[in-house]
């Protein structure tokens, strides 16, 4: 494994970190966040314009820059430094993936060309607060509850016969009208406020023959309702998002199981969000430097306390093993959920002691310490917990299985 970066690599990373140290200061985050769409769309299209960021990991044939997610976890540990509002994640990391793994022929040819290129975003809709276990990360993503089990609840579909007159496919001919309509609520999508496509995760087949599957839901189609729900993390804008017998496509040929395919979109968000979350907590803890080398007590700089210097040196070593390990993942996605779980915990550790190091100030919910905190809080929230992280990846390892060998006492004490 050659753990260097190229120099193709190295420019996307100064020419990103430029244009965002330009234009993503504490107080322009907190204006674009607070926006109708969550974000600066000036600014979105100008990363897909210069840099081709929406289609980083996209194939060239779709219009994509044709690199690997590991590129896309690369320019993500730039974005996290910034803490930019952008649907980056939900279009890049998680729908785009889904698209190209499941898609049509007519579907990735129709949906992928203007994704990557900035015109659309797109979002995923994982009924309930279960979005890390429909990924794998937190659990199995085997039918059940997490997409409403078929049981009252989630996103029902419903074959409808044939689509109403006049209404077009969101992907591939023309002439076939969406057959499927969808009912019932997400309250929790990350952009789906926003976004431009929907990829609505819901149950057919009613409670005896349940199965999930993925539809296509366009923002203008009929019946389609979507609120922007208030969040802990500002520059994480979430949606709730109500279906009222909307009209939809299924995503992929009749009959596709999406299950892997999201375990396997997991396992690449995972890697990029353990980037994004590493950029976010090197940031928080140079800023936490500047300013204990600044404020001065008793006629010194409060840095120059050996106390301090221990605890900001213990954050340096955790970030510099969560770097490790995110970069690692990308290389090699199966372990994407470990490397999460130890950049969360670094996020989560770099936040908090910024906010204390900052003193009674810091302890102000308005001051920009606490937009690291919220985002380590919020990720925690949505991607984690930690512990869970690490638990199924565990679990799934055999870590604590029992070899055949095994006495009754030792099973006991495993």
């Amino acid at each position: 494994m050659d753990a260097a970066f190229t120099a193709e690599q190295d420019e996307m990373r100064r020419t990103l970190r430029e244009i965002l140290g330009k234009r993503c200061g504490p107080d322009e985050v907190k204006a674009a966040a607070r926006t109708d769409t969550g974000h600066d769309r000036e600014l979105w299209q100008r990363l897909a314009r210069e840099l081709g960021l929406p289609g980083v990991a996209v194939a060239e044939e779709y219009g994509g820059v044709g690199c690997t997610p590991a590129d896309l976890a690369l320019a993500c540990e730039e974005t996290g430094r910034a803490l930019l509002p952008s649907p980056l994640l939900a279009t890049a990391a998680l729908a785009v993936p889904l698209i190209a793994a499941l898609g049509t022929a007519a579907q990735r040819a129709a949906l992928l060309p203007p994704l990557a290129a900035g015109e659309w975003t797109a979002a995923l809709a994982v009924p309930g607060p279960a979005l890390a276990t429909a990924l794998g990360l937190t659990g199995e993503n085997a039918p059940g509850d997490w997409a409403g089990g078929g049981r009252a609840g989630g996103v029902q579909a419903r074959a409808a016969g044939s689509g109403p007159a006049g209404s077009d496919p969101v992907g591939g001919d023309p002439a076939e009208a969406p057959a499927w309509r969808l009912y019932g609520e997400v309250a929790q999508v990350l952009d789906g406020h926003s976004a431009d496509l929907l990829l609505v995760a819901a149950h057919t087949g009613g409670f005896a023959r349940s199965r999930t599957l993925l539809f296509l839901v366009r923002a203008d189609a009929p019946g389609l309702v979507r609120t922007r729900q208030p969040t802990l993390d500002e520059t994480r804008p979430q949606g709730r998002v109500q279906l009222r017998d909307v009209p939809a496509e299924p995503l992929g040929a009749e009959g596709a199981d999406p299950l892997p395919a999201l375990a396997a979109t997991g396992r690449t968000a995972a890697a990029v969000l353990a980037a994004e979350a590493v950029g976010a907590a090197d940031r928080a803890l140079a800023r936490t430097v500047e300013h204990v080398c600044r404020r001065e007590q008793f006629g010194r700089a409060i840095g120059s306390f050996q106390a301090v210097k221990h605890r900001l040196a213990d954050l340096y070593v955790q970030i510099q093993a969560a770097r490790s390990a995110a970069y690692y993942a990308a290389w090699d996605p199966d372990q994407g959920a470990l490397a999460l779980a130890q950049a969360l915990e670094a996020l989560r550790a770099t936040a908090g002691e910024a906010v204390q190091l900052h003193g009674g100030i810091g302890f102000t919910w308005e001051h920009d310490a606490h937009l690291y905190f919220k985002r380590a809080a919020a990720d925690d929230l949505l991607f984690g917990p930690v512990h869970r992280l690490r638990a199924h990846a565990a679990q799934r390892s055999g870590l604590f299985t029992p070899t055949s060998g095994t006495t009754g006492n030792e099973k006991a004490a495993v």
